[in-house]
């Protein structure tokens, strides 16, 4: 038997959180256009016949602006230090860039690294020819893998690879476990996710889920959930609730809908807009949002 920590790195939008999902074959991370979306690290958890591999999803790394953006960071660099193994993953599409060398240069070496050269199915072959061919030059590198995570095209060859680096050891999970987070954390994501895609290019990144309830009945047939959408405008608020509070009224049927397929029971969801100027500058306000900088080391 193996078992391992699987850190699953890259700059924004590579595709990482597409990745996970498809590796675990569970939805564990949230999924959207825009860059930046994964806040935390999220665990998906793979059992195999032989083998137990924990993928740790982390946020893109970027040159952060404000305390949100540094908590991001500091997690990235936590959970690369703390696996066996990395999954570094570039979009085929806009190849390497300076950004993910400097990553790269940072880490190779230090830990065994597989690159993931993502969107294959994008591209044309001449394209993916110049990406692989620019990824030549780093040492260290156990394996360049093109791959289609959205597809699932050389996902499995992918995991042989992680598969042999991973150390012998036993399970560190439950084999019924997929992801260590709990459902009160996949509401607070699906209910961010689809404002994200809902709101598209008309609210900025400043939008938070705080959830105020996640409570199972009595009769255990229904689950209430009650949340607030934190923006940093009042502007964005009314954007949110949108006219005679249509968006809000979608946001909370789509989000509903997955939660009610993730817990398998009825899901009365209640949601609400809350204006937060600058909150994520507050370490305070980001703590009540369940990103700590404190708890990052």
């Amino acid at each position: 038997m193996k078992s391992g920590f699987i850190c699953i790195a890259g700059l924004p939008n590579a595709g990482k959180s597409t990745l996970i999902n498809t590796l675990v074959g569970e939805k564990v991370a949230i999924v959207s256009w825009r860059p930046q979306t994964t806040r935390n690290n999220i665990l998906g958890i793979l059992n195999l016949n032989d083998a137990q591999l924990v993928f740790v999803d982390t946020p893109g790394f970027h040159k952060s602006k404000n305390t949100l953006g540094e908590y991001m960071n500091k997690t990235v660099s936590a959970s690369v230090k703390d696996a066996d193994c990395m999954i570094y993953v570039i979009d085929a599409a806009k190849g390497l860039s300076e950004a993910d060398s400097e990553f790269l240069e940072s880490y190779l070496g230090k830990i065994p690294t597989v690159i993931a050269l993502n969107k294959q199915d994008s591209v044309t072959r001449e394209t993916l020819f110049k990406a692989l061919e620019s990824l030549n030059k780093f040492d260290f590198v156990t394996d360049i893998v093109p791959i289609s995570a959205k597809k699932k095209e050389g996902v499995d060859v992918l995991l042989e690879i992680v598969k042999k680096i991973v150390p012998e050891g036993e399970k560190l999970f439950p084999d019924d476990m997929y992801t260590d987070r709990t459902l009160r954390f996949m509401a607070q994501e699906i209910i961010r996710e689809k404002g994200l895609y809902l709101l598209d290019k008309e609210i900025p990144y400043g939008l938070g889920v705080e959830i105020n309830e996640f409570k199972q009945r009595d009769d255990k047939n229904i689950v209430d959930v009650s949340a607030d959408i934190i923006v940093e405008k009042q502007s964005h608020k009314a954007i949110v609730i949108g006219k005679g509070g249509s968006m809000l009224k979608q946001i909370a049927t789509n989000a509903r809908l997955d939660l009610e397929e993730l817990i398998g029971s009825k899901v009365f969801l209640t949601l609400y807009v809350k204006v937060k100027p600058e909150w994520r500058n507050s370490e305070y306000l980001m703590r009540e949002l369940g990103y700590d900088l404190k708890e990052v080391k």
